[in-house]
């Protein structure tokens, strides 16, 4: 299946009009609010406009329902960030409704997002994450238990795999029911949970999500493998879904969104920037990150970016470990300003990046595979902290 883009594309989710349809993945620890806040800014000073949808890293409903400190905080949206999207870690429908309904009375986001996808070890072996898919019954009670929460308030949208392994694909299946239960529009990762981020996303499954849902009225949209600026409109001419999510290519390019909503809308798209560009856009994160979290633990987390950011560029590896040890923004700019002037490029900036690793055999609790219709609830499965 092809379709050939001859207009900039739009989408819709639910009540929420997008110009653009390219979304932020949810990221552990990568995707909070100074990071998504930098992503919009950049966006709007390259291209005049914020078209995308930019979600929080992922929520765990429980914790959110029993007020834990952290999760809270992690719920936090900028002023300017609209419309604001959560997603939510959950394995258990009493939770479910009710972190969804916390969300909605407290107006703390006008979208909810549902993982299904998460292929840790540490989550599926208790029976969480993309291991639910395969329990359609479970599966189907807490994707039910969202929607009624939301009471048509929000759209409720729900992101999964390809399944646990090439023996047990779930996707088509997880699609229908989400549908049928009254999702708004669903997320694929082209991949098996088995396979985690090796390899190649298997985009073939994209399309055949795409023909299965046919006829249910609900955008299904693609993830897996977009780093570079024709990515997103390669995906859609390939497998026809209605948008594209992002995740591992916007770790360190921030930028890529405004390349990408420009590819798709026929514009000039940006360039990819110097070495001193990046080097302000480091700073600015940075400013960012100490607002939001202080200056000290600011600058740790913006340690774990330094290596993303500077990837391809000709900068020693003394500069980024000592960039990689700054717990000031006095020191962060001092560091930086020794290349604010750079005009050097960075080589195969749009090659795969991020966590890779290798296939794997995903570890699930003992007799998970007997009774996919079962829907009992996983007995510690909810992850202690969010964003994991």
């Amino acid at each position: 299946m092809s379709v050939v883009i001859t207009t900039a594309p739009q989408l819709r989710i639910g009540g929420i009009e997008l110009a653009s349809p390219v979304i932020l993945a949810p990221m552990a620890g990568v995707t909070d609010m100074p990071f998504r806040v930098l992503c919009r800014e950049i966006e709007e000073d390259l291209t005049g406009t914020v078209s995308g949808l930019y979600v929080c890293e992922m929520i765990t409903a429980r914790a959110l329902v029993e007020g834990n400190e952290k999760t809270l905080h992690m719920t936090t949206f900028a002023p300017q960030e609209t419309p604001r999207s959560m997603q939510l870690y959950t394995v258990d429908p009493e939770y479910t409704y009710k972190a969804v309904r916390m969300i909605v009375e407290g107006d703390m986001a006008d979208h909810v997002d549902m993982n299904f996808g998460c292929p840790v070890p540490k989550v599926t072996r208790r029976g969480g994450g993309s291991a639910i898919p395969y329990k359609r019954g479970l599966y189907r009670n807490i994707v039910s238990a969202a929607v009624k929460a939301a009471d048509g308030r929000v759209p409720v949208t729900v992101k999964f795999r390809v399944g646990i392994d090439d023996e047990h694909k779930t996707h088509l299946d997880a699609g229908r029911i989400a549908a049928e239960e009254g999702a708004s529009a669903v997320t694929l990762h082209a991949r098996t949970a088995a396979q985690r981020y090796s390899g190649t996303a298997d985009w073939d499954e994209i399309s055949r999500l795409v023909e299965h849902m046919d006829g249910t009225g609900i955008p299904v949209l693609g993830n897996g493998d977009i780093f570079a600026s024709t990515d997103a409109e390669e995906m859609m001419e390939r497998t026809a879904c209605d948008g594209v999510v992002v995740g591992r290519g916007c770790l360190g390019r921030p930028w890529l969104f405004a390349q990408l909503s420009a590819q798709l809308r026929g514009e000039v798209v940006p360039a990819e920037p110097t070495l001193g560009q990046v080097a302000r856009i480091m700073a600015r994160h940075g400013e960012l990150l100490a607002a939001h979290n202080g200056e000290e633990r600011g600058c740790r987390e913006l340690r774990k970016h330094v290596g993303w950011y500077l990837r391809g560029f000709p900068v020693g590896g003394q500069f980024r470990s000592e960039l990689a040890r700054v717990s000031t923004l006095e020191e962060l700019h001092s560091h930086l300003s020794a290349i604010f002037d750079s005009d050097a490029m960075a080589e195969a900036a749009d090659e795969a990046r991020g966590r890779k690793g290798s296939s794997a055999k995903v570890v699930l609790p003992e007799g998970w595979l007997d009774d996919p219709e079962d829907d009992a609830v996983p007995v510690g499965a909810e992850i202690e902290n969010s964003g994991g």
